[in-house]
């Protein structure tokens, strides 16, 4: 929907509070992709089972004494990561790996104050359009299911295992973009003060939908990588193991299994549709050719960023996962998807 599109019920302090909105979704914004890097490096850093419970409001206080931090530490050494990988640890390198946690789970409460406050500020002073208003509630209970998710990842690895389940790491990611994709879609066009129209999935426009489906797959296929740390493994390129397709690939009894619980093959699935995904990208930017200046401008942007993604994503693995380079790749991966859904937007618009 089009600023010349107006809903019959859409006042006028409505439409002027749209860019408004648009500056507070993109705060919001802002705060996920934070979550997103210190969540990779609470991976990185084993920091994740590092706090065992959730108190979804006592836990914003850490630890103030001494006899809190034992009592923590205490807690810890009670867990299979503990008593099989970390045994003799320190208090003070326990406080180190505690932070992270607790840095990531204090970003995820201050996402939820930053967007509830304003959203009842907005709802109550009538400036929210009504077309608007399911997608904002919508938003605000993923985001809810986010933390309640990531708690129900983290007693993956609280009892036998001395890990998370990748499985649950996947979908804890992958529901971080798709809340932080969802709020950027419309912040971008409350930002032109209009609503974003329906996809029309034909033409450029269908490219550019594939091309913003495929980083999400990707964004999976990278977190099952992170997930079983498969970044600290094989690390050349361009050939894996010795060779461009390695041995032993998919070598479990079901497809699905060697898909997401072997190393080898996770890691070269990302690697291929890493391939892939530049394929599809050069398709698509081919087919930009006579097209609106604008579509051609955040085509070239949509290029580069998938490029400095790929550079990035090589530099990870030759690195073995060095923590900086690794996090800058997983902020590559919010910057590409940011880039690919401006895209395929200006799209839409032009073509309507």
């Amino acid at each position: 929907m089009t600023e010349t599109q107006i809903d019959p019920d859409t006042s006028a302090r409505q439409i002027g509070a749209r860019r408004a909105i648009a500056i507070w979704l993109f705060v919001i914004c802002g705060l996920v992709a934070g979550m997103v890097v210190v969540g990779g490096a609470t991976r990185l850093t084993d920091s994740g089972l590092s706090i065992t419970e959730w108190k979804p409001v006592t836990g914003a206080i850490p630890p103030l004494s001494q006899e809190v931090w034992e009592e923590e530490f205490a807690k810890y050494k009670l867990i299979p990561e503990y008593i099989r990988i970390n045994r003799g640890m320190s208090l003070d390198e326990f406080k180190t790996i505690y932070w992270w946690e607790w840095g990531h789970r204090f970003l995820g409460r201050l996402v939820g104050l930053a967007f509830f406050i304003p959203f009842v500020f907005f709802y109550f002073t009538k400036r929210i359009d009504r077309p608007l208003l399911p997608h904002l509630a919508a938003m605000f209970v993923i985001g809810g299911l986010q933390g309640a998710l990531g708690w129900y990842m983290v007693m993956s690895g609280l009892t036998e295992r001395v890990d998370v389940s990748q499985y649950r790491l996947a979908a804890h990611l992958s529901l971080a973009f798709f809340v932080y994709g969802y709020m950027f879609w419309f912040a971008t066009a409350l930002w032109r003060h209009e609503l974003p129209d329906r996809i029309a999935f034909k033409g450029i426009e269908l490219g550019a939908a594939f091309v913003v489906i495929a980083i999400f797959v990707q964004v999976i296929l990278g977190a099952f990588v992170a997930g079983l740390n498969a970044g600290f493994i094989f690390n050349t390129w361009p050939l894996m193991d010795g060779s461009f397709i390695p041995r032993h690939l998919y070598p479990l009894d079901s497809l699905w299994a060697s898909a997401f619980d072997d190393v080898r093959t996770v890691q070269f699935n990302h690697r291929m549709f890493a391939y892939g995904l530049l394929v599809l990208m050069g398709w698509h930017y081919w087919k930009l050719n006579g097209s609106d200046t604008e579509i051609q401008k955040t085509g070239h942007w949509l290029l580069a960023a998938l490029l400095v993604q790929v550079f990035l994503g090589i530099a990870t693995i030759l690195t073995v996962a060095r923590i900086e380079v690794a996090l800058l790749h997983q902020a590559g991966a919010v910057l590409l998807l940011s880039v690919a859904l401006l895209h395929l937007q200006n799209i839409g618009r032009a073509t309507r």
